[in-house]
């Protein structure tokens, strides 16, 4: 199959680490046609395992929460590595930063972990609130933001000294993107709002995401708009930032029921959601402002958390049946 040469292009240019997706460290990139195959492999520790994160080798990192534990897939052999956790450390996110070191968010006993996959070596970093970290991102600049959803905070790590700073906020703050100026947003769940953080001041402004919407992942577009999925009311919005508004919003294929939840951006602007209460992944073209609906091989799946990779695969975890898939 040949590429059309403005999208070979496209797919060979180096993107920023903030480009689009998921803040995770690894631009995404885009698939030229987008085929629907939908590949699967159980995990070796199928206990809650979750939230997905590319490594700048390819393979693909996650969150064993149940587990306590980190594992790796290399889609080249098709084989897992787990490393084992401090105790209690119960990871809810996963990322990997352009060194190649992943950080997860102990969301058991409030810390951010540090993992050299090389060593094995594991350091932990406690949030001063004692809180729960739940997602988190890396900046252009590296630094790590996450959300603190019991404790009702943002936090903000520096790895070089390993300080962390925390604001105040409210709403059980859930997802979290940065933005192409560098505002930390974040999903206000319980709000019905999002947030946007001020790195430089400290401050957070709201952004009303209307009754009951639940608004519940967030993630950059590569044209500097947010996407967020309202796991409350069935859509999806598509946010400016710059503006400070909502500019649209898209009722989701399986409608207000459907529960849309992870949502991801890939290097052509791309939209990826999936439904998680019909294991469905929903690929929107914001040009022509329309669904194409992806069915899972799998039931009762349980995605929460989805990235898309170098090469524009659409990578899930399914928190319900232990099973990492894989769409182009």
């Amino acid at each position: 199959m040949t590429r059309p040469p403005l999208l070979s292009a496209l797919l060979l240019l180096p993107l920023a680490a903030g480009a689009g997706g998921s803040n995770y460290g690894t631009a995404p990139g885009a698939l030229a046609e987008v085929a629907g195959q939908v590949s699967e492999w159980p995990v070796p520790t199928p206990k809650f395992a979750r939230d997905p994160a590319p490594a700048p080798d390819g393979s693909i990192f996650i969150a064993v929460m149940r587990g306590n534990r980190i594992a790796r897939f290399d889609p080249k052999t098709q084989q897992f590595r787990e490393w084992e956790l401090p105790k209690g450390a119960h990871p809810h996110g996963v990322l990997v930063d352009r060194e190649g070191i992943a950080w997860y968010t102990g969301n058991g006993n409030g810390t951010i972990g540090r993992l050299d996959p090389v060593t094995g070596e594991v350091r932990e970093f406690r949030a001063p609130s004692g809180g729960d970290p739940h997602t988190l991102v890396i900046d252009n600049g590296g630094t790590i933001w996450f959300t603190l959803q019991g404790a009702q905070r943002i936090g903000r790590l520096d790895r070089t000294s390993g300080r962390i700073t925390e604001y105040a906020t409210s709403g059980n703050p859930y997802g979290i993107a940065i933005d192409r100026q560098g505002y930390v947003w974040f999903c206000r769940l319980a709000g019905d709002k999002l947030g946007r953080l001020d790195p430089g001041s400290g401050e957070i402004a709201d952004l009303a995401t209307g009754d009951g919407s639940k608004p519940r992942r967030i993630a950059a577009a590569p044209d500097g708009m947010l996407w967020v999925t309202a796991y409350g009311t069935g859509r999806l919005l598509k946010v400016d930032p710059q503006a400070r508004r909502i500019v649209n919003s898209y009722p989701m294929p399986a409608g207000r029921n459907g529960g849309p939840y992870a949502v991801t951006v890939d290097a052509a602007g791309r939209v990826w959601a999936n439904e998680i209460d019909t294991d469905t992944v929903a690929l929107f073209d914001p040009a022509s402002e329309r669904f194409r609906v992806i069915a899972l091989p799998s039931k009762n799946v349980g995605i929460r958390k989805a990235i898309i990779d170098g090469q524009g695969r659409y990578w899930y975890m399914g928190s319900h049946n232990g099973r990492l898939g894989m769409i182009r």
